[in-house]
């Protein structure tokens, strides 16, 4: 009985993260503490290794990619990418 728990066990154990990522527009951004802040009040800490763009700024649209557990959650973000830019403040966007 103790080998085949000792297998359950370690087949969990040996379970790969999976991928995911999600998407939104930039609410605040500092980067000195590496805080994004989306429209929807999510709160992402970005870790110093991870290069963002020198003119990331509110408005523009960007894409997280990150390693999850499961139901554990977030377990590393892996990259932050721009999707877009914001419109510079009073332009109309409409064609």
């Amino acid at each position: 009985m103790r080998i085949i728990t000792a297998a359950i066990i370690a087949a969990f154990a040996a379970l790969p993260a999976f991928a995911d990522e999600t998407e939104g527009h930039v609410l605040a951004f500092d980067r000195v503490d590496g805080i994004i802040v989306l429209t929807d009040k999510t709160v992402w800490h970005v870790p110093a290794e991870i290069t963002l763009p020198d003119d990331l700024s509110r408005g523009d649209r960007v894409l997280f990619e990150y390693d999850t557990a499961g139901e554990d959650g977030m377990t590393k973000l892996n990259t932050v990418t721009r999707l877009a830019t914001a419109l510079p403040e009073g332009t109309d966007g409409g064609s």
